[in-house]
């Protein structure tokens, strides 16, 4: 009796097309994550503070957190595209190692999924801490934010007030912010920070200014007609120069 061998299917992960998809894998993540990283960064504005390069960081991060997903999203469709075509009523005979019946490749795509939004939680709720801790400085300048249609009006602790803002160069503030009329948002482009103004209340943020120099205030929540126009400088200077600016602004104030 003649025994007849009958050729063993090879295991899903040894197969051309899944072989060809992991090398795409590999590529496809690190282009997307080297040319994410690059225009995230290129298109972002130079810092100035260190919350504005901790945010940089954290694009970085995130980017690179997530370019293994978008990757392998990527080689698939490459994968389907140039592979060859079946045609017929019957599926191909290499149908069988379809993914979608694997319950390891399955497994392993919750756990890494699971994983990287865990990563992503951490890592947020941490920049976020540290944020918060800022607000809580007993050594930083208080400085009030007040919005309305269409002006910033900054008022200081000892009676100045501008709708310029000045701040020394490396000394925490602390914003308290809010709204006279409708919802704004206050935002120190090149600082990194941003908070809504909500009117009746009071919210707060806070930065250390790391460069002297001119940047930009702008409102980031749709205010109304002339909500574009509605944008301001932050001088920051040296703190003999701001004390100076302060004093100067606080006897303007009381001789009005």
């Amino acid at each position: 009796m003649v025994e007849v061998m009958t050729p063993q299917t090879p295991q899903w992960w040894k197969k051309p097309d899944v072989k060809k998809a992991g090398i795409l894998w590999i590529i496809c993540t690190a282009v997307i994550g080297f040319v994410g990283v690059e225009f995230h960064v290129r298109s972002m504005v130079r810092p100035a503070s260190e919350t504005m390069s901790g945010v940089i960081n954290l694009m970085r991060i995130f980017t690179w957190a997530a370019a293994p997903v978008a990757g392998l999203v990527g080689a698939m469709c490459i994968t389907v595209l140039t592979s060859k075509r079946h045609y017929g009523d019957n599926p191909p005979a290499e149908a069988d190692h379809e993914i979608r019946n694997s319950p390891r490749a399955t497994a392993l795509w919750v756990v890494v999924s699971g994983i990287l939004c865990l990563f992503a939680l951490v890592t947020g709720m941490i920049v976020l801490q540290q944020d918060n801790k800022a607000v809580l400085d007993t050594q930083a300048i208080q400085v009030n934010v007040v919005g309305q249609q269409w002006v910033w009006n900054f008022d200081y602790a000892n009676g100045a007030r501008s709708q310029d803002l000045y701040l020394p160069v490396n000394k925490p503030v602390v914003f308290h912010i809010t709204s006279k009329d409708v919802k704004h948002s206050f935002w120190i482009v090149q600082m990194g920070i941003k908070m809504d103004a909500n009117p009746g209340y009071t919210t707060e943020t806070a930065v250390t200014p790391d460069k002297i120099g001119v940047f930009d205030v702008r409102c980031a929540e749709l205010c109304g007609l002339l909500h574009a126009y509605m944008q301001t400088k932050v001088h920051v200077v040296s703190q003999a120069d701001y004390d100076a600016w302060l004093t100067a602004h606080a006897a303007m104030e009381a001789g009005a």
